[in-house]
């Protein structure tokens, strides 16, 4: 049964960093490309950053570009996205999405209804 499980949310002050997993489980992870996707309350969900099957391509939004890391270790099955220099706006639940790709694409979709597999997301809440 194929599983993705974020971790590493919670409450950090203004500058503060948090790293997220995505843990998963049950296919082969150098199928997959990675989104990280987040929805704020009141706001439609929104993508953060994507990782190709390869490893080799990356994509942020621009409100993240140079503040967040996408990286993944295919060997243990997990993604992640560090997070610096957090702000207030950065503040919302965060979830990983997979999608099959040819092995070690360079592709991946940033639409997320292109998305097949789903996290339960983690709350990160960026406050004072």
């Amino acid at each position: 049964q194929l599983q993705l499980v974020e971790s590493g949310g919670g409450l950090v002050q203004p500058g503060g960093s948090l790293r997220l997993s995505c843990a998963t489980s049950g296919f082969t992870l150098g199928y997959y490309a990675i989104g990280w996707f987040r929805q704020a309350p009141g706001k439609e969900r929104e993508g953060v950053s994507f990782i190709s099957s390869s490893a080799t391509s990356t994509n942020y939004a621009d409100s993240v570009k140079g503040r967040f890391t996408i990286s993944r270790d295919n060997a243990k099955n997990t993604v992640y996205l560090q997070m610096n220099s957090l702000k207030p706006e950065d503040t919302a639940v965060y979830y990983c999405a997979a999608v099959r790709v040819a092995y070690y694409s360079t592709y991946f979709p940033k639409n997320e209804y292109e998305y097949d597999y789903w996290g339960q997301g983690t709350q990160v809440i960026v406050s004072s």
